[in-house]
C-alpha cells in the first residue's frame, strides 16, 4: 500500500532555483523533499534520468541506483523524492535521488508525453488530462487565479465588503438575457437561475452597505461562442457617492493590477494585436462611434437599411433598440483593440442607468471593450424608484415590440428603491472574458476549467 501521506515537501520551483546557482557536476549539501508525477525517463547505465512534474513546473531526477535500487516506475506514477540540489555535468538542474517512495499508480496510459494532448474535444472533456500533459493550461489556470485574488485584495482594500446574493430567484433581472427556469417543490413555485447580480447588490446599497461586491456564478439560457459560455463568473461592484466616470478610473486601475500581478504585465497579445492595459484608456461617446461609421440614427427603417446595405441580417430585430445594437456591435465593437470605454448609450438599451445631464435621450453607461470584444458594463446607476418604474414599462414596451429579452421588471426592488437609495456608480466585468485577455487565447472555453459541452455520445 502506498504512503498515505509525504510531508514536508518544497515545491519543485524552489529546487530548481537552488540548483541553478551551482556549478555543473556539484550538489548542495542540503536535503530536500519533493512530489510530482514522472513525465519522462532516460537510462545510461546504472543512471536513471527522470523529469518530476509539479504545479510550479519540472525538474530532472538523478537517480544512480546504486543509490536508489531499482527504478521501477512506469511514465505517470507519483512519486516523493528526497535528496540533494544538484547540476548535471551538462548544466541541467536537477535532485541527487537518495530516497524515491511510490504514492501514486497510474492504472491507464498517459497520452504521448512529448507532443501533449492535440485532440481539443479531448481537451475539454478531460481536463485533467489537459493540465496534466500540457504546461501551458495550468499555466493559464494559475493566472486566471492570480487575477481573481487580486481583483479581491484590491477591493478589500478600497473599503468594499465581499457578499453573497441569491442564485435561485423568484424573478430574473439586472440584464438583457434568456434564464434557466427551475422548479421548486418546497414552494411550489418556478424559480430562476440569476442572470445577474444587479438588482440584489443595490438592494444592499439601500440597506446602507455603501461598498459591495460578488464574484460569482451567473447563468444564461444562450448559445456558446468563443466569448459566451451558459455559466459564466462575474464581478459586479457597487459604490454609494460615485458615478460612471469614476467607476471607469476604478475599472481601469482594477483590471491593470490584475494584469500586473497575474502575468507581470500590461501589455498583453489578444487576438493578433498587442494591446496595453494600463491607463487611462480612451473614451468614445456611443452616438459619435456610430456617426463615423455612417451607421447612427434614430430612424428605425432608416437604420435598418443601413444595416442591411452592409449585408447584416436584421429579420430578428423588432425594435429600434434591437436595431441600434446590432449596429454597434457590427460596425463600432469589432473595431475597437486598444482598452477603450464607449459611454452615454441610449436610453432604450440602459433601463438601471441615469440619463447624462445634456441629453435625456442618453444614459450615462459604459462599456469596456478590448480586442473587438465587450469585457465589462457600468452605469452611473438610477436611484430614483419612481423613474424607475418607468424604465420597467418601457422594456415591457419593448418585450410587447418583439424583444424577448427585454427587463422584465421587478415591483420589490422598484420598492426597495423607495426607501431612498444614495447616487451610486455600478460596473460588471466578466472574469471569463478578462482571463481569456491576460493569457491570450482564442477561446473563453481555454479558460472556464470545465466548460459547458455538448453530451457525448
Amino acid at each position: 500500500m502506498t504512503p498515505k501521506r509525504f510531508p514536508d515537501t518544497v515545491s519543485l520551483a524552489e529546487v530548481r532555483a537552488e540548483a541553478e546557482r551551482l556549478e555543473p557536476g556539484a550538489e548542495a549539501e542540503t536535503v530536500v523533499r519533493a512530489a510530482g508525477r514522472v513525465l519522462g525517463r532516460r537510462e545510461m547505465g546504472k543512471l536513471v534520468f527522470l523529469d518530476l512534474v509539479d504545479r510550479s513546473g519540472r525538474i530532472q531526477l538523478l537517480c544512480d541506483t546504486s543509490r536508489t535500487g531499482p527504478v521501477d516506475l512506469d511514465l505517470g506514477d507519483i512519486v516523493g523524492v528526497a535528496g540533494r540540489p544538484a547540476k548535471a555535468r551538462r548544466g541541467e538542474p536537477s535532485i541527487a535521488v537518495d530516497e524515491m517512495v511510490l504514492l501514486g499508480k497510474i492504472r491507464s496510459p498517459l497520452p504521448d508525453t512529448f507532443h501533449g494532448i492535440t485532440d481539443t474535444e479531448v481537451r475539454y472533456r478531460k481536463r485533467y488530462l489537459d493540465l496534466l500533459m500540457n504546461e501551458h493550461s495550468r499555466r493559464d489556470a494559475i493566472v486566471r487565479a492570480r487575477m481573481v485574488t487580486t481583483i479581491r485584495a484590491y477591493l478589500d482594500s478600497e473599503g468594499f465588503i465581499e457578499v453573497e446574493t441569491p442564485i435561485l430567484q423568484p424573478r430574473y433581472g439586472g440584464a438583457f438575457a434568456e434564464p434557466f427556469v427551475t422548479h421548486s417543490d418546497y414552494l411550489d413555485q418556478d424559480v430562476y437561475l440569476r442572470i445577474a447580480d444587479e438588482l440584489y447588490l443595490k438592494r444592499l446599497i439601500v440597506g446602507g452597505l455603501e461598498k459591495v461586491y460578488e464574484l460569482a456564478k451567473d447563468f444564461r439560457n444562450e448559445g456558446v461562442s468563443y466569448k459566451h459560455s451558459p455559466e459564466f463568473t462575474q464581478l459586479e461592484w457597487y459604490e454609494a457617492y460615485a458615478d460612471y466616470r469614476d467607476t471607469m478610473e476604478r475599472a481601469e486601475t482594477l483590471v491593470s493590477r490584475a494584469a500586473e500581478e497575474a502575468i507581470g504585465r500590461t501589455k498583453v497579445e489578444f487576438r493578433g494585436h498587442e494591446v496595453d492595459l494600463a491607463p487611462p484608456w480612451q473614451r468614445v461617446r456611443y452616438v459619435e462611434a456610430l456617426e463615423a461609421e455612417g451607421a447612427w440614427s434614430r430612424d428605425p427603417d432608416e437604420l435598418r437599411a443601413k444595416l442591411e446595405a452592409a449585408g447584416v441580417d436584421t429579420s430578428a430585430d423588432r425594435t429600434w433598440a434591437q436595431l441600434v445594437d446590432h449596429a454597434y456591435s457590427h460596425f463600432v465593437e469589432p473595431k475597437l483593440i486598444q482598452p477603450t470605454f464607449v459611454h452615454d448609450w441610449p436610453i432604450e438599451t440602459s433601463p438601471f442607468a441615469r440619463t447624462t445631464d445634456d441629453d435625456p435621450t442618453l444614459v450615462e453607461r459604459f462599456e469596456c471593450v478590448v480586442g473587438g470584444m465587450e469585457f465589462g458594463n457600468a452605469f452611473s446607476e438610477l436611484n430614483d424608484s419612481e423613474e424607475q418604474a418607468e424604465r420597467f414599462e418601457m422594456q415591457a414596451a419593448e418585450r410587447a415590440a418583439g424583444a424577448t429579452d427585454a427587463e422584465e421588471g421587478d415591483p420589490d426592488f422598484v420598492e426597495a428603491m423607495s426607501y431612498g437609495m444614495p447616487p451610486t456608480g455600478g460596473c460588471g466585468i466578466g472574469m471569463d472574458r478578462l482571463a481569456l485577455v491576460l493569457t491570450g487565447r482564442d477561446t473563453i472555453r481555454d479558460v472556464i476549467l470545465f466548460p459547458a459541452l455538448r453530451r457525448h455520445e
